[in-house]
């Protein structure tokens, strides 16, 4: 199994990432040693996640969601699915 991730750093910043291990992925960026981004903002925490089959789907979910604006990703996250049709471009041009 593959998941999408997001996790908020101290900074109240998003970080989007994959991985087929959560809970060692979690483990990797709280240490330092996941990504220069979340290193320089400790401690994080797991917000949100979604789970794939394949990495092949998660990276191109993890891609979706990176193109989102901070408040698309919140609606997401607080599952407003209301709000985040809202937010579409399509509803938006």
């Amino acid at each position: 199994m593959w998941y999408m991730y997001i996790l908020k750093c101290s900074d109240s910043s998003f970080y989007i990432g994959h991985t087929n291990n959560i809970q060692e992925r979690l483990t990797r960026h709280n240490s330092g040693r996941g990504a220069k981004w979340t290193a320089a903002r400790l401690p994080v925490n797991l917000l949100y996640k979604e789970s794939f089959i394949s990495e092949q789907d998660s990276i191109k979910r993890e891609l979706q969601i990176k193109k989102w604006s901070r408040n698309k990703k919140e609606a997401l996250i607080n599952g407003d699915f209301k709000k985040l049709k809202s937010l579409s471009k399509r509803h938006h041009p």
